[in-house]
C-alpha cells in the first residue's frame, strides 16, 4: 500500500532557492527493497555540486531528488530482505543515485544494499553525520593510503564534515593529524575535534609545507590526504616525507594541478563509492564506523541542525558559506 510524503525536488539547476517541498507517493517495498521513515539528514558538498550542475554527474530534471544521507527507523521490508527488520534504526548512503533515490524526504524506499544498521545506541543526528564522512576517511587513509600507527597525516580542509572525521580516524589507529584551515577562526575547533597541530594556510601550500616540515623534524608526513587539488598541490607535496602518499579525494580547486618533483612518492586518487559498492567494501567501513560509534571513539563534529524540511534552502546556504565547521543536519 502506498503513501505520500513531504519530500525535497528541484527542477532546475541553481543555487538553494531551487528546492522545492513536495508531495510525492511513496510505494511499499518491493523485493529486496527497505522503506524507511527518515529522522535526519545529513548534507554534503556533493548535494550543492549535484544541484547546482557541477557534479560529476547531472541530475534528471525535471523533478530530481537530492541526497545521500539519512538516518531513521525501517517501516516495512520487501520480500527477500534479510538483514535488516521493521523497527530497525538505519542509515543511509552506498550505491544512491540521487535524482531517482534522493533521501531529502520523510519517508524514502531504497535497495537493501544502500540501507545499514545504526547501533541503537546512535541517535539519529550522529547518524545522519557520520556514514559518508567516515567511510570516506577510513577507505581513503586506511584502505588506500595504508596510514599507520605514528604516521604523520597532513589533512586539507579540515574543518569538512570528511575532514574532521578523517583526524578522529588517524586517531583511533595512532596516527598524529597535522591539519590545514585558511583562517584563524576554525583553529580551537579544529583542535577540540582532535588535530594535534593547526596550520592556518591563508591559502599558501608553500607555507604549509615548511610548516609540516618543522613539525616532523625535517622529514615530512608521510600521508597526505588532500581535498583541494589545484595549483597548491605541487607545492603542498613538498610536505611529503620519501616514499610517502598522497590521496587525493576532492577537487575543491579545479584549476590544472601539476605532478609533484619530490618522487618517490605514491599517488593514490579515491571516490568512496569503489569500496562501498561491493559487499566486503560496506562490511569493513560499516563495521569500523559502528564500532567507533558505539565506543565513542567517533564524534561526528556537528556545525548547526536544523529543525524542518522546511529549512533545507538555509542548511544549503549554510553550506555554501563555508563558515561551519563539520557536518550540517536536517532534523525530520
Amino acid at each position: 500500500m502506498s503513501t505520500t510524503a513531504r519530500t525535497v525536488l528541484f527542477h532546475e539547476i541553481g543555487g538553494p532557492e531551487v528546492l522545492k517541498i513536495e508531495d510525492v507517493t511513496v510505494p511499499a517495498p518491493g523485493p529486496g527493497q527497505v522503506a524507511v521513515r527518515v529522522e535526519a539528514l545529513g548534507l554534503n558538498r556533493a548535494e550543492a555540486l549535484f544541484r547546482s550542475g557541477t557534479y560529476y554527474y547531472q541530475a534528471a530534471l525535471p523533478a530530481s531528488r537530492l541526497g545521500y544521507e539519512a538516518a531513521g527507523v525501517v517501516e516495512a521490508i520487501g520480500e527477500g530482505v534479510t538483514e535488516l527488520a521493521v523497527g530497525d534504526p538505519v542509515t543511509t548512503g552506498p550505491g544512491i543515485e540521487m535524482s531517482a533515490q534522493g533521501v531529502y524526504a520523510e519517508r524514502i524506499v531504497l535497495p537493501e544494499s544502500a540501507v545499514l544498521a545504526r547501533p541503537a545506541s546512535v541517535d539519529a543526528v550522529t547518524g545522519a553525520a557520520s556514514w559518508l564522512t567516515y567511510t570516506t576517511a577510513y577507505g581513503g587513509l586506511l584502505e588506500t593510503a595504508g596510514l599507520r600507527p605514528g604516521d604523520h597525516v597532513l589533512i586539507t580542509g579540515a574543518s569538512s564534515g570528511v575532514g574532521t572525521a578523517a583526524i578522529q580516524v588517524a586517531r583511533r589507529i595512532g596516527a598524529i593529524p597535522l591539519v590545514t584551515t585558511r583562517t584563524e577562526a576554525k583553529r580551537q575547533g579544529l583542535l577540540e575535534a582532535g588535530a594535534a597541530e593547526v596550520i592556518v594556510s591563508g591559502g599558501d601550500a608553500e607555507t604549509v609545507a615548511k610548516e609540516v616540515r618543522r613539525l616532523t623534524g625535517g622529514r615530512g608526513a608521510e600521508v597526505i590526504f588532500d581535498a583541494i587539488g589545484g595549483p597548491g598541490f605541487r607545492p603542498l607535496a613538498e610536505a611529503l616525507a620519501e616514499g610517502g602518499t598522497v590521496l587525493v579525494y576532492g577537487w575543491l580547486d579545479r584549476s590544472p594541478a601539476e605532478i609533484p618533483w619530490n618522487w618517490p612518492f605514491t599517488i593514490h586518487t579515491y571516490a568512496n563509492m569503489t569500496l562501498t559498492a561491493t559487499p566486503g567494501g560496506r562490511r569493513r567501513s560499516t563495521a569500523f564506523l559502528n564500532a567507533g560509534l558505539a565506543d565513542g571513539g567517533f564524534r561526528p563534529v556537528v556545525a548547526e541542525v536544523f529543525d524542518g524540511l522546511d529549512r533545507i534552502r538555509d542548511a544549503h546556504r549554510l553550506m555554501e558559506s563555508n563558515r561551519h565547521t563539520g557536518k550540517i543536519v536536517v532534523r525530520i
